[in-house]
């Protein structure tokens, strides 16, 4: 019986430590979508990624022209459209209708095809940059023994109220200048 209450004693002052030691982590947040916006890197991908969707947009807007064209060339013709040529007519109609259908789907598989190309070159600019704020978000948190950094940015954060904001910190171990794109400290 005596070992019994030892053990539950030893036991009860495991747990009692464990959750002293546990309340005692440190808490820290950062908002990453500042910390993005105030990176120089942002700046160059984003100029990057403008052009290379104007691009995209420019091939789209020709072929649209283009495709404009034909409908309008489908029209004229159907104006000329009389009992006295409708036998040759109708057949250059069928013809011209087929091209402008055949066009119209070239056209779309452009535009997915335009799209799936943004969505790798946004991931090939902004994945790096990502990786690292997210690197030096680790690094500091290591460094300044937090077991926690929250992202105030994100929606499931309901209520921050304490804890270190390490954008400062953060944004010096990327060499950003303390007041480069500073925007206000956001509670939520």
């Amino acid at each position: 019986m005596k070992k019994l209450v030892k053990v539950a004693v030893v036991a009860v002052g495991l747990f009692l430590t464990g959750n002293a030691v546990n309340a005692q982590q440190k808490v820290a947040h950062i908002n990453s979508a500042d910390l993005l916006q105030a990176m120089p890197e942002i700046k160059t991908a984003d100029a990057q990624m403008q052009t290379f969707q104007k691009q995209k947009q420019t091939t789209l807007e020709q072929m649209d022209a283009e495709r404009q064209k034909k409908i309008q060339a489908y029209r004229d013709k159907e104006a000329t459209l009389s009992q006295a040529n409708k036998d040759a007519v109708s057949k250059e109609l069928e013809v011209m209708a087929k091209e402008i259908e055949d066009f119209t789907k070239r056209m779309q598989e452009t535009q997915q095809k335009a799209q799936q190309e943004m969505g790798q070159k946004q991931q090939e600019l902004y994945t790096p940059i990502m990786q690292k704020a997210e690197n030096a978000i680790k690094a500091v948190a290591k460094e300044k023994g937090y077991a926690y950094v929250f992202d105030s940015s994100q929606q499931s954060l309901i209520y921050f109220d304490g804890g270190e904001d390490i954008m400062g910190i953060v944004k010096t171990k990327l060499g950003i200048s303390a007041t480069a794109a500073a925007p206000a400290a956001q509670k939520k």
